[in-house]
């Protein structure tokens, strides 16, 4: 049997026991993945993987990348990213694809033609399964980066504490990408509330070193640019020494060591008068 005249053997092979390869494929992926997946859902995807295969064979013969395994390639990265999204492991992902070698798998009756034949079907399944792993792989870090940008939006609150005044309690370290974040949250909601002061609050920081200053300084220029005026609050003293012995300048910038400070100055440059707790107003 010559190269060329293999592939038309799978398809003969593969169509001629269509409902039984096809059954014991569902089958043996269905006991890999222990019942994550319904059967009904399982067929339906295993078995359109299987006409979308043969329908290759018979065209492009075993180039996997040939027009004809189109259907194919749209089916597996549909699947991939599927199992991506629904947490399911790399090695669960590829199972799906790579059991089907074990459908044609050689037997004792196997003719020395038909092994040849095993083989390159083998070759074949080999290479779908890199490609199903590559697209979980992207998917994945797609689903990480989403997750991580939803992680920052939820870790970088803008607060309205006053009509006039919004404050950023910032919570762990600052980067380039958070600062953007924080950016863009603060003067939205600078546009969105009015206000003309607003309050950087450092508290949860664990450290400033320069690149963190630098960070903090381009967002109170970003807001001054919006016409708003920025107190930073929450200056420890490890971090005053430290924002002292980097020779680090914060300029005309207000600072306090603490949120409730920052407000009340907030509130002086607003004109708000407010009571002392046992004081006048």
């Amino acid at each position: 049997m010559t190269k060329q005249e293999i592939p038309a053997r799978l398809a003969e092979l593969l169509s001629q026991q269509r409902e039984a390869l096809g059954g014991a494929w569902v089958e043996a992926v269905a006991r890999s993945l222990r019942g994550r997946i319904s059967l009904a859902e399982l067929d339906r995807e295993l078995r359109e993987l299987y006409g979308a295969l043969v329908q290759g064979l018979r065209v492009d013969g075993l180039n996997w990348q040939g027009d004809a395994y189109g259907e194919l390639r749209a089916l597996l990265t549909e699947l991939s990213r599927a199992r991506a999204r629904q947490g399911f492991t790399p090695t669960e992902t590829a199972t799906s694809v790579l059991t089907a070698k074990d459908i044609l798998a050689p037997t004792e009756d196997t003719t020395p033609e038909d092994l040849r034949v095993y083989l390159q079907f083998s070759k074949l399944i080999d290479a779908l399964g890199l490609f199903t792993l590559e697209v979980y792989a992207k998917t994945r870090e797609e689903v990480i980066s989403a997750q991580a940008e939803q992680l920052m939006e939820l870790s970088t609150p803008v607060v309205k504490l006053w009509d006039g005044v919004v404050a950023v309690p910032l919570v762990g370290t600052l980067d380039s990408a958070r600062t953007q974040v924080v950016m863009e949250k603060l003067l939205q909601a600078l546009v969105d509330t009015g206000s003309d002061q607003a309050i950087i609050d450092i508290t949860g920081v664990p450290a400033v070193d320069t690149e963190v200053a630098q960070h903090l300084l381009k967002t109170v220029v970003a807001a001054r640019l919006m016409g708003a005026d920025c107190i930073i609050s929450g200056i420890r003293p490890q971090i005053a020494q430290t924002i002292v012995a980097l020779g680090i300048q914060f300029s005309d910038i207000v600072t306090k060591s603490s949120l409730a400070d920052a407000l009340k100055h907030a509130l002086r440059r607003t004109g708000t008068a407010y009571t002392q707790p046992g004081g006048p107003a």
